[in-house]
Formats: C-alpha cells, structure tokens, sequence
C-alpha cells in the first residue's frame, strides 16, 4: 500500500485550496483548466441505476455553467476531503461536504479521482451521484 509523504498530502490539499477559491469566483474555464479530459462522470439518473459516462471540456463547463447559474457568492462550503493514494500518481478525494445556501444547508458525499501529470495534479474523474438528472435517455450510456 503506497503511503504519501507530508509534502504529497500537502500538494493535494493546496490543489484543491486552489479549486474551492476558483469555483467560489465561478471561474468555470479555470476549473476546466484543473482537469483532463475526457473526464470520466458516474452519477446517477431518475430511473434508480447509475451511469457512467465522459465529458468533453465543452460539455463540462456547460455542466458547472448550468450548476452555477445562480452564482457562487455568499455561498458557504465547508469540506472534509480525505485522499486515498492509490500509487505516487493516483489519488482518490473523498469529499464530505456542506453547502449553505441562503439559509439552507445541503449535504453531499462524492469522490474524485486525481492524477499526476507533467503540470501537476488534475482531476480526471468525478464520483457525485445527481448530474445524470438532467441527461437525456440516448447522453446516459
């Protein structure tokens, strides 16, 4: 089992410090700038089942841009992230997290998974049960 150093956790928790200031801005293109694509979704969708699909840097920035339409301001996030390095250059975030939002708190658990590349750590696939909601039948598969 790979353990990581103090300065590999530490790598992980500035990497993510820079995308909540990024996605608190609503810099959508500068989160794309954070990921490789395709990246990977498995969520879920109305009928009960899950869905696993890849998202284009289009298609994902389309995505935030529909979540974040109400905007990011005065939003409150509080996130406990937990890594699990599957090697040097894999680590799977678990995230629980709480989003207030005028007044009303939401709760979500998800997980990323992170990868080295040359320019650093980018996330490459996300874990979050919801986004599949809004998909038609033939975008599920």
């Amino acid at each position: 089992m790979y353990q990581p150093s103090n300065e590999e956790l530490k790598s992980i928790e500035a990497w993510f410090a820079e995308y909540d200031a990024l996605a608190e801005e609503g810099a959508i293109e500068k989160l794309a700038g954070l990921a490789v694509f395709p990246m990977n979704l498995a969520t879920d969708v109305p009928e009960g089942y899950a869905a696993v699909r890849q998202w284009t840097r289009a298609e994902y920035i389309e995505a935030m841009g529909d979540a974040m339409s109400g905007g990011t301001a005065g939003l409150g996030l509080e996130s406990k992230r937990t890594p699990h390095f599957l090697s040097r250059n894999l680590v799977v975030v678990e995230t629980e997290a709480t989003m207030t939002i005028e007044g009303r708190q939401e709760s979500m658990h998800y997980a990323d998974l992170l990868v080295r590349t040359e320019d650093g750590w980018a996330f490459q696939t996300m874990v979050q049960g919801g986004w599949g909601y809004g998909w038609p039948a033939a975008k599920r598969g």
